[in-house]
């Protein structure tokens, strides 16, 4: 068990450093595409386009950078790859950073919530966020870049077409093969449950039966003598002391119940394993059967369990239904404690 909490308490750590990285706020994280480039010297601004074909970045977190050269089709995008390096952002504070891609410092400004001006010899590259690419592309983008880089590039390096349609289809053959899988396993799951539901429950049957054969059975010598030695407790002074007890309210400490479940050996030895076989019950469904067996009355044994009456009324007439699958009431299950354990 100790090691069990430990492992759990190791992968809570985890899991919220985990999180509070992943919650960490980038600048550059995302991709952004190339829209204006304005050179100095009153020269005419070139602008470009998604459509006609413009740079693309994509950046992992403000420290990694991927570059493409990339044209929007209908169908989805076409990509040239270009290259992969390591940048550094330094926060000056007043929405101004300093940009260094390898050594070379660049002033980086914000323009708005969704563009950024990167300064170059004077040249101004304004960049406007693209989140739907990094959001469908991003992966596959930086994977493409990533193997030309080990293939070693070349005039020769060919552009890739990524069509928005073969990925839906990719998407809904991966989606019907998880639905798949996760009907399976649910199908799996419900039969293993009603398997053992039904073995649970026949077990069960078979355990009441052997008690009501054992009833059945016993000769009347027998219970001639189990009526005489009930009748012996509890018109004894250490019964009586226990009422006595019981009837001022106070919760049972653990001795008293190790001196309950003693008496009720002596009265009805076989009562508690009979008990625990029939089903798996709380502490608290077991001091009530306990209880039961003396001849407590629900009030009182409401009382010393610092329960209602009425939920002490709910735990009988559930524990009838949970035993013989059927609905019944609490005085029913109460007349079944008293004819068991003998």
């Amino acid at each position: 068990m100790k090691q069990i909490l430990t492992v759990l308490s190791a992968w809570l750590l985890l899991g919220c450093t985990a999180s509070k990285d992943s919650d960490k706020q980038y600048l550059l994280q995302g991709a952004w595409t190339l829209r204006q480039v304005h050179y100095p010297y009153d020269r005419a601004d070139d602008t470009y386009s998604e459509q006609e074909g413009t740079t693309l970045r994509l950046y992992e977190g403000d420290s990694v950078l991927y570059q493409c050269w990339l044209t929007r089709t209908e169908t989805g995008l076409v990509i040239r790859p270009g290259f992969q390096g390591s940048v550094t952002l330094i926060d000056k504070g007043g929405g101004e950073h300093v940009y260094l891609e390898g050594e070379d410092p660049q002033p980086l400004m914000l323009a708005g919530d969704s563009a950024i001006v990167i300064q170059q010899s004077g040249t101004l590259y304004t960049f406007h966020r693209a989140d739907d690419i990094a959001k469908e592309w991003g992966t596959d983008i930086k994977d493409i870049i990533t193997a030309e880089l080990q293939k070693g590039y070349t005039a020769d390096t060919p552009s890739y077409v990524l069509s928005a349609k073969e990925r839906r289809q990719t998407n809904v053959i991966y989606g019907f093969i998880f639905s798949t899988i996760a009907a399976i396993i649910l199908i799996l799951l419900t039969t293993r449950i009603a398997i053992d539901n039904r073995r649970a429950k026949r077990r069960l049957q078979l355990q009441l039966e052997q008690i009501q054969e054992v009833q059945q059975e016993r000769p009347q010598t027998v219970k001639q003598a189990i009526e005489s030695v009930e009748t012996a407790y509890f018109a004894s002074d250490e019964y009586d002391a226990l009422q006595r007890h019981i009837a001022t309210g106070q919760r049972l400490k653990d001795e008293d119940w190790e001196n309950i479940e003693r008496q009720i050996r002596k009265i009805c030895p076989g009562f508690s394993s009979q008990l625990r076989g029939l089903y798996a019950m709380s502490e608290l469904e077991y001091q009530v059967c306990l209880l039961i067996k003396l001849r407590i009355t629900p009030s009182d044994i409401a009382a010393v369990l610092a329960r209602d009456v009425s939920t002490i009324s709910t735990v009988r007439s559930r524990l009838y239904k949970k035993v013989f699958g059927q609905k019944g009431g609490a005085r029913e299950w109460d007349e079944f404690i008293l004819s068991i354990g003998a």
